[in-house]
């Protein structure tokens, strides 16, 4: 089946990702999942978005007893995705993909995504020949389409899209926050999909949840606007850019789910209006900062033990700020690899003399390190 046909059977921009719903000794509640499954499709939604690893396996199983056991296959557009944690060859593969067909009770996934791609795990997954397997199991029909979530780096997805141009979607995470922010750079990794004509899906619009709950004096300006959830200006932004397919969402009650389709059945554009209250915010934020760093990256040429000074930086703010789960993954598993830590500075100074902001960066290296190395 063609990306063009998906389109038309994707019917609604909005998709529900499970992976937030409230488990209870480790198992979500049928009756209310089942009751939020039937409003999203009764309202003409019909995608969701699943991995093998959200929820510790519960939510392939609660798709499987709430969505897949209780309605045709054609009435739903599933997802799944391979991540690296669940093989460490090319022989586990196969065996793992089967395993999530029988636990979400289905005969082929819509979408089959290579999870959360960076560079390493990129070189990984091409140890493995797992975008190969992956694209065999589409041959024979199993997957109808190919894709991959990402998390690095713009020139690290150009790589990607330019090795394996089978990539039909590519997932991004994608909000007005993180839109021009040097941590996550939403708008330049958007940019790329576009360059490769690679549909977009998003994830997290609503950044974990923050842009659901803003400071008063955001909530201040969204209040003198014509009405309409902080939630509904953060998915409606993302739903907006051309080249955008699917817009998740990881609803975690009814209440979620009733207010996402409000303003999702019949999505309109943010108007200019409200495009620049959206700036505002941002600025709010901004504002908030505790670290002024411009990313100017001066700082980051000179240092001996090749530390991402200005990345991270931007991870902290957004973590001290935003509360923003996703800022230890990119810490960890971007901003790091192969670079230096934020423990690892040994106090040269030579950021601080270059630094046009002078900020004292030493310090704030030791405040970063608490933050996110301390021992959880």
């Amino acid at each position: 089946m063609s990306m063009d046909t998906y389109f038309q059977e994707v019917k609604k921009k909005l998709g529900f990702g499970i992976m937030r719903l409230p488990l209870y000794d480790g198992k979500a509640n049928d009756k209310d999942f089942s009751e939020m499954v039937d409003v999203f499709l009764q309202n003409g939604f019909n995608y969701f978005d699943t991995a093998h690893v959200y929820q510790g396996g519960e939510s392939e199983r609660a798709l499987q007893r709430c969505l897949t056991s209780r309605y045709p296959r054609e009435a739903y557009v599933l997802t799944n995705k391979l991540t690296d944690t669940c093989f460490d060859s090319r022989e586990e593969i196969r065996p793992l993909f089967q395993k999530q067909l029988e636990v979400c009770g289905v005969d082929y996934f819509d979408f089959y995504l290579m999870h959360a791609q960076n560079e390493d795990l990129f070189a990984k997954y091409k140890r493995c020949h797992a975008y190969e397997t992956a694209l065999e199991l589409k041959d024979e029909g199993k997957i109808r389409h190919f894709g991959i979530s990402f998390h690095d780096r713009p020139e690290i997805l150009e790589q990607i899209l330019r090795e394996y141009p089978q990539i039909e979607v590519v997932q991004i995470q994608f909000n007005y926050v993180d839109y021009e922010d040097p941590a996550v750079e939403g708008r330049k990794c958007y940019e790329i999909c576009r360059k490769f004509g690679k549909p977009v899906i998003v994830m997290e619009p609503v950044k974990g949840g923050s842009l659901a709950d803003l400071p008063e004096e955001a909530e201040k300006l969204l209040d003198n606007l014509n009405g309409g959830s902080a939630a509904s200006y953060a998915i409606r932004f993302a739903a907006g850019f051309d080249g955008v397919m699917m817009v998740l969402s990881g609803m975690s009650n009814i209440e979620q789910v009733r207010d996402n389709i409000s303003f999702m059945k019949e999505c309109k554009p943010l108007t200019e209006e409200e495009r620049e209250v959206l700036v505002k915010i941002c600025d709010i934020f901004h504002a908030m900062h505790l670290v002024p760093c411009t990313a100017c990256r001066y700082c980051v040429d000179g240092c001996p033990k090749n530390i991402l000074i200005p990345d991270l930086f931007a991870c902290y703010n957004a973590k001290t700020i935003y509360h923003d789960w996703n800022q230890d993954y990119y810490y960890e598993e971007v901003h790091t690899v192969n670079k230096g830590k934020a423990s690892e500075c040994i106090r040269c100074g030579k950021c601080e003399k270059i630094c046009p902001q002078h900020l004292n960066v030493r310090e704030l290296l030791a405040d970063v390190a608490e933050e996110f190395e301390r021992k959880r």
